[in-house]
């Protein structure tokens, strides 16, 4: 049988002529990346015609490739479907080539789709750590980066190598070795860049120029098309693509390639009008979520740019997040969203505005900003679509918009290479908003409000002083539900987090705040997804961090990236530390990206760091809990030292907090009996005390489910979250007890383990309480009663705080109304942050080197400084209850804080003022007394207190001097003292 020509004839030279046009009409690395592909081109080479009847030709469709010809009309990507079938599939390469002309007889070129799906794991790479690339390759490679990018780290070179090898050892073999150093380069600019970089290259012949984007981590299911629709957007056609993802040992890596044309045949240079707004469009694909409305009705439909669909998405965040926590029902996710989406031209008219106020290249800012404010304003109060109730709420969320850019006094948005957005707010807006919307609110005004924004999520840093620190938490929302629930009640949270954070910073010179983000993790419904959630939630994190460094890292006050406009113009010394989905690796990245990008701080903005005090390895927090514990229960009669008495814990064994507070106490209390341990994996009950030998065997190693049950006494028992099992479609859950005759193992429903597992922190009776794990509000207005046992006692006389606001403030007062001692979290667990605060103090005044030689001293020091901080608290908590009986315990610890916070403000206004007090003798005593002992009295530290910050100087002073007059004051004496002090500058002798 005779072969068909190309116009699918048949005839004996059709093959041959396939050939042959081939030759002429594609580009030459066509044929070079796919000769490990013999088949696939015999296949084309001899069926090209079917082309004329048919608008794809199947090349090659195997488990891990596809390989397509189709006729390239306008959106042949997209109307074929042909990306969107693959879209779900971890692609490892990609490749679209044209042809240079039309096929013969049509009026389309050939375009040919080449598919992967070969992705190598994390795991797969960092075993393959020590292979070694053939030196051929190497010396290949090594020669054509010499030629090509004289700028390439060579010190690199055999790093990054041995990833694309690993990851595509067959592209690396087949791809010409210029390619490969086009890879390696861009794949180091990328990390170099912080996970984003662009660069475009015009090619000297022809019109062309070469796109290259690198992405670290990037969105997973749907980038590649996202990508690809920038491009058609902007009607740039790619004439040919590359793109390799990799893995880097921790999370993929997309390094793309495309060879463009614009439409009018320029090239695209850099700086001109499509180059910036093709920069702009890929950068917000780190922003946009395809999944978003904005997205995919808006922009897809041309009614609205990327970038800008990005900034109306974090306005509907904020203006949910701000309205919702206090009137859920009437600005819920869908009232707002609805708003902006209906009205997409009121969308616009704020972006105008925003534009205008932030726009670094507007030149006429001052005239022109009042005319469009002034506009906008009128729009927003004249809408009017004649549905009054439906009129009045989205009103309400357009003010909130307006309020919102009104009193952004920076912002990162026109940043050309950014992961996320961040707006820092001035806190007046809470006032303008109106009391309707913060009542809920406690009654206080931060120092600072700062909006974060990504794809995956958005958040809050919200901080009540100058300096402040306080740690970072990122709530994970699984569900649709869980997400449109917490992003109602994200701000508030924050709010009140951050305001317990500042009562809790009392004792140090950084006052509190609190970064809390929201994950949407809503999508990753399928258990395999788990590792694309670590994924995201590193993408959000050190995004998130970028934005924070895009407009805190300043020059002479003023933000150093020139496209930032700064209304605030002062350094801002913000310190973070590790809070919930906080990991080590990202603890560590931020520090090093701080240091990088020249913040401030340095290192110094995170604590808990390797070259830092690791709050778990320490037990720093644990040290001022048990410190509060042993205090209050002398106050009761008991020495836990050497009488016997009981103690129940909510917080496992591998928890920071609780693990350690039980080491500590292990050691400390050998009559201690620990009657409840409770954790998110299980919980032992054990009337007799929990066996020591195992708990000691678990402790910070393992969470509470890996507890032998086999070592409980008579009476104990033990309920296990993990390890449930069907039966039907009932869920089980194991429990064990022991009685005089053994163990006994049974499976209870869901409901009963719900019952019996809620009731333990109530019923369980010990001497003490100290809830260091656990959601907040576990103890609330509802169910106080249920601590409070049948005979009328309650099941412990003492509860101390380890965990931030376990217990509402209502259920502490009625708590404490039935004799109970509350030591309340920003008293009982403060020491964490104390610890953090002299950390960021040793990085600003240590090298690395130093306190790693010096960091079991330090932290000796350190530990010091904590007990006698809880201490003094302590005892002063009581005492000051003993001469006011009728003063519950938290109220006390309210007003410690209070008083502390206020002589901190005053002080710090006052030497802020007076800039050349702190250089004198007896305010540098102040100072040094306020440092660990190593920093006071080695000379070669002492000497450096000039490396501090001025406002860390005058912060350091506050602190100590506001605290030592509440802690070590004598009230009465002082009111004397100060008596006669008027007294004798009113009163003069004569």
């Amino acid at each position: 049988m005779s072969e068909p020509t190309i116009d699918g004839k048949a005839g004996v030279g059709g093959k041959h002529e396939n050939r042959r046009w081939l030759r002429e009409q594609m580009n030459p690395y066509f044929f070079i990346t796919m000769k490990d592909e013999p088949e696939a081109l015999g296949i084309l080479e001899r069926e090209l015609g079917s082309l004329k009847g048919n608008r794809r030709l199947i090349l090659a469709d195997r488990d891990k490739a596809q390989i397509l010809a189709v006729r390239n009309y306008a959106g042949s990507l997209y109307e074929t479907l042909t990306l969107r079938e693959v879209q779900e599939r971890e692609i490892s390469f990609a490749m679209f080539v044209h042809s240079e002309g039309p096929l013969p007889g049509l009026p389309e070129s050939l375009e040919i789709q080449r598919f992967e799906f070969d992705r190598k794991s994390n795991e797969e790479i960092n075993a393959g750590r020590e292979i070694t690339v053939p030196a051929a390759v190497r010396r290949k490679v090594r020669k054509e980066l010499r030629r090509n990018y004289p700028g390439f780290d060579m010190g690199d070179f055999d790093r990054l190598l041995r990833l694309i090898w690993l990851n595509h050892e067959r592209y690396v073999r087949v791809a010409p070795p210029v390619r490969i150093a086009q890879v390696l380069n861009l794949f180091q600019k990328g990390n170099q860049g912080g996970g984003l970089y662009l660069d475009v290259e015009p090619i000297a012949a022809g019109n062309e120029s070469r796109v290259h984007f690198a992405v670290g981590n990037p969105p997973q299911k749907d980038f590649l098309i996202q990508v690809m629709e920038v491009f058609k957007r902007l009607e740039l056609g790619v004439n040919r693509a590359y793109c390799l993802t990799i893995s880097n040992g921790v999370h993929p890596y997309f390094l793309g390639t495309f060879y463009v044309r614009s439409q009018d045949g320029a090239p695209l240079d850099s700086g001109a009008r499509p180059y910036v707004r093709l920069r702009q469009e890929l950068a917000t694909t780190q922003m946009l979520s395809t999944r978003s409305y904005t997205y995919r009705e808006l922009v897809i439909n041309d009614l609205m740019s990327g970038e800008d669909a990005s900034l109306v998405n974090a306005f509907i965040a904020f203006c949910h997040s701000n309205l919702a926590h206090n009137q859920p029902d009437r600005f819920g996710l869908d009232d707002v969203q609805g708003a902006f989406h209906s009205h997409p031209e009121m969308g616009l008219q704020l972006i105008k505005l925003f534009r205008v106020r932030f726009d670094p290249s507007i030149t006429d800012r001052d005239h022109l900003y009042p005319k469009v404010f002034s506009e906008t304003a009128q729009e927003v109060e004249g809408y009017n679509t004649g549905h009054r109730h439906l009129d009045e709420v989205r009103r309400t969320i357009f003010r909130c918009c307006l309020t919102f850019i009104t009193h952004i006094l920076k912002t990162n948005f026109f940043v050309p290479e950014k992961q996320a957005l961040a707006f820092r707010l001035n806190p007046a807006y809470l006032a303008d908003l109106g009391t309707e919307f913060t009542a809920d609110l406690p009654p206080a005004t931060p120092f600072r409000v700062t909006f974060f924004f990504s794809r995956y999520g958005f958040g809050y840093h919200i901080g009540f002083s100058d300096i402040a620190r306080g740690g970072w938490r990122t709530v994970i929302a699984r569900s649709p539900d869980d997400f449109t629930t917490n992003a109602a009640t994200l701000f508030r949270e924050n709010f009140v987090l951050a305001h317990t954070q500042h009562f809790k910073n009392k004792d140090i010179y950084e006052g509190g705040s609190k970064l809390v983000m929201l994950l949407d993790a809503s999508d990753l419904m399928r258990a395999k997804e788990r590792e694309l959630e670590i994924w995201r939630l590193y993408k959000l994190q050190y995004g998130i961090t970028n934005a924070f460094l895009d407009i805190f890292v300043t020059e002479n006050g003023v933000a150093r990236n020139p496209a930032v406009v700064d209304y605030y113009r002062e350094d801002e010394p913000l310190e973070l530390g590790p809070d919930e989905n906080m990991h080590d690796g990202m603890i560590e990245a931020i520090a090093r990206l701080s240091q990088r990008r020249g913040y401030m701080l340095g290192i110094g903005i995170m604590s808990s760091k390797r070259v830092g005090i690791n709050h778990k390895e320490y037990g720093v927090t644990s040290t001022g809990v048990v410190t509060f514990a042993e205090i209050t229960m002398e106050e009761l009669g008991v020495d836990i030292r050497r009488d016997p008495f009981a103690v129940k814990f909510t917080g496992g064994t591998n928890g920071d907090v609780a693990g350690n507070a039980m080491r500590i106490m292990l050691e400390r209390c050998p009559k201690m009996k620990i009657t409840l341990i409770l954790d998110g994996t299980a919980a032992v009950a054990d009337p007799q005390g929990a066996d020591p030998g195992e708990l000691r065997r678990i402790l910070l190693a393992q969470d509470l489910d890996a507890f032998d049950p086999a070592t409980l006494n008579p009476g104990g028992s033990m309920l296990f979250r993990t390890g449930s099992r069907k039966e039907g479609l009932r869920e089980l859950f194991r429990k064990v007890t022991r009685d005089t005759a053994g163990l006994h193992e049974e499976w209870i429903s869901i409901d009963e383990f719900s019952r019996e597992y809620g009731e333990l922190p109530f019923t369980v009776p010990a001497d003490i309480f100290i809830p260091a794990g656990g959601r907040p509000e576990s103890i609330d207005e509802a169910n106080w009663g249920r601590f409070i046992l049948p005979d009328g006692t309650p099941s412990a006389r003492a509860i101390v705080e380890g965990a931030n606001s376990f217990i509402t403030p209502a259920a502490r007062v009625e708590l404490q109304k039935k004799g109970i001692i509350i030591m309340r979290d920003a008293s009982a667990n403060k020491c964490g942050v104390i610890s953090s605060s002299y950390e960021i103090i040793a990085n600003l005044l240590l090298s690395e080197e130093e306190f790693m030689a010096e960091k079991e001293r330090y932290v000796r020091d350190v530990l010091e400084i904590l007990e006698n901080r809880a201490s003094d608290e302590a005892r002063l908590i009581l005492k000051r209850h003993r001469e006011q009986p009728a003063m519950l315990f938290t109220d006390i610890s309210n007003a410690l804080s209070t008083e502390i916070n206020g002589n901190y403000s005053r002080l710090f206004r006052f030497f802020q003022e007076r800039p050349g007090l702190c250089r004198q003798p007896l305010y540098r005593r102040a100072i040094l007394s306020h440092l660990p002992r190593i920093l006071r009295e080695e000379p070669r530290y002492r000497r450096r207190l000039t490396r501090l910050p001025p406002k860390y100087l005058y912060a350091i002073l506050a602190a100590e001097i506001g605290s030592s007059m509440v802690y070590k004051g004598d009230r009465e004496a002082e009111f004397e003292d100060a008596i006669r002090l008027h007294l004798t500058r009113n009163f003069p002798a004569e």
